[in-house]
């Protein structure tokens, strides 16, 4: 059986970065939960409340760093997952192109909502 790339194999940098945008991940979701559900009591998810969050700095950044994170996260999870199933040679280039430009586009489109509501746009 040949073998096939993993950027999770135990060492490499990607391997290194996918564990810890997965604890980042986890860590601000738990705090975004705890805070919905025994803090707030679900009030913080209304829009208005939402929108003058936004004009506070450090969620504001807090939510992109949120942003690029999964998007990498899920990049990089996406592509492994596709190789270690056999993608080879040309497929790998092109499918992590397709991948990385659907992440940035997305990330694009976050910071773009974000400024929105932020007045910044």
């Amino acid at each position: 059986m040949a073998e096939r790339y993993s950027s999770f194999t135990p060492g490499g940098t990607r391997w290194f970065l996918q564990r810890i945008t997965a604890a980042f991940l986890v860590v601000v979701l738990a705090f975004h939960f705890f805070l919905l559900h025994f803090v707030n009591h679900a009030y913080e998810v209304t829009f208005m409340q939402t929108q003058v969050r936004m004009e506070n700095i450090g969620y504001f950044l807090t939510m992109v760093l949120f942003l690029i994170t999964a998007a990498f996260h899920g990049v990089n999870g996406v592509y492994n997952a596709l190789v270690n199933q056999g993608l080879e040679g040309g497929q790998k280039k092109v499918v992590l192109a397709v991948l990385v430009i659907a992440g940035v586009g997305l990330v694009a489109q976050g910071i773009y909502v974000a400024l929105t509501m932020n007045g910044m746009i």
